[in-house]
């Protein structure tokens, strides 16, 4: 018998004779990324320990490496959802949020912290600090994407004029500041703007894992009217739902989980670019209850296995956002010079 699909605002809902063996299957390749991410977790927490197993010490190390866990799991959380949810609303598969603005803005605010109060501002840490420089992109990106995307005027072109006029101009006003810099400050500058992950700070790692949490959580309820989103504009309108608000919703979502991830470890361009796009060739299905848990899994397998490879094999664990970036930038390329802009 043939499956029946059953298209509502709630989203594309596939049944059939056997749903429990046609959901196990759509969820296999979740579940054999995870398992590969656990066990490259497992490898990071424990291989290497050059402490005795079971004493003192081999818990401290192992405390510590599970923070730079944590760290990472964070960041492939929130860069695989935000771009997940990016290219959902720009139904582009082509952008990410890094792309249009936000890494410039990053710089922008780090440059202007040392310029203006100097080199101790760079290294200054603080919920006040955090909440103030999350806050600015948030406002930033709900403001110039909510505009873009919401207006009956909204096209990609028009997003990609402004989003690249806004990154030169960041750009070019940071390169300003850092050329008037003290060489002290500019080295100190240097280390912030580098994307890593020994640069996340512990301590608030509670408090951005439940923003992400929070958010991940209000996305997945939703998965399927974003199903619906993702089928365009005149599809979302004519099955009943509110496109202009779950458009401007998911920029701010997507707003606040890049703010998270660009805060605790610095900028990372092509990363979430990456893992969407090795979701999206994996997956058996474009619905978000399949794309979102795939790009999280991916994401962890790529950043834990990076940092195991580099780190235990080769000893050059700090370039691990490096080759990262390298990967997901060639990726970019092909994608780009194959498919083009859509």
């Amino acid at each position: 018998m043939a499956s029946i699909t059953r298209l509502s605002a709630e989203g594309v809902l596939p049944e059939g004779p056997f749903p429990t063996m046609s959901r196990f299957r759509q969820a296999l390749p979740v579940m054999i990324v995870f398992a590969i991410a656990i066990l490259l977790a497992i490898g990071i927490l424990v291989y290497g320990n050059p402490a005795e197993p079971g004493s003192a010490g081999y818990w401290v190390i192992v405390r510590t490496r599970l923070g730079s866990l944590g760290t990472i799991a964070l960041v492939a959380i929130c860069q695989a959802v935000a771009t997940v949810l990016f290219h959902t609303a720009t139904s582009n598969r082509i952008l990410t949020p890094s792309i249009l603005g936000f890494d410039a803005l990053y710089v922008l605010t780090q440059t202007s912290l040392v310029f203006f109060f100097g080199s101790a501002a760079a290294g200054m840490e603080g919920i006040p600090k955090i909440l103030a420089q999350s806050g600015l992109m948030v406002v930033f990106a709900t403001l110039l994407y909510g505009w873009l995307f919401s207006g009956k005027g909204a096209n990609l072109h028009l997003l990609l004029l402004v989003g690249v006029v806004l990154g030169i101009g960041f750009g070019s006003v940071s390169t300003f500041m850092q050329r008037l810099l003290t060489p002290s400050e500019f080295d100190v500058l240097s280390a912030r703007l580098f994307g890593s992950i020994g640069q996340g700070n512990i301590a608030y790692l509670p408090f951005a894992a439940a923003i992400a949490l929070g958010i991940f959580v209000y996305v997945w309820r939703r998965r399927r009217t974003y199903d619906v989103v993702a089928l365009g504009r005149d599809t979302a309108v004519s099955l009943g739902l509110n496109y202009r608000r779950e458009v401007v919703t998911i920029l701010v979502l997507v707003a606040v989980l890049v703010s998270v991830s660009v805060t605790m470890v610095g900028p990372m361009t092509f990363y979430g670019f990456l893992v969407a796009t090795l979701a999206y060739q994996f997956a058996r299905n474009d619905s978000h209850g399949e794309t979102l848990p795939l790009a999280i899994g991916i994401g962890l397998v790529t950043l834990i296995g990076a940092t195991f490879i580099l780190k235990h094999v080769f000893s050059a664990g700090g370039l691990v956002t490096v080759i990262i970036e390298f990967a997901g930038g060639l990726l970019f390329l092909v994608v780009l010079l194959r498919k083009g802009l859509r």
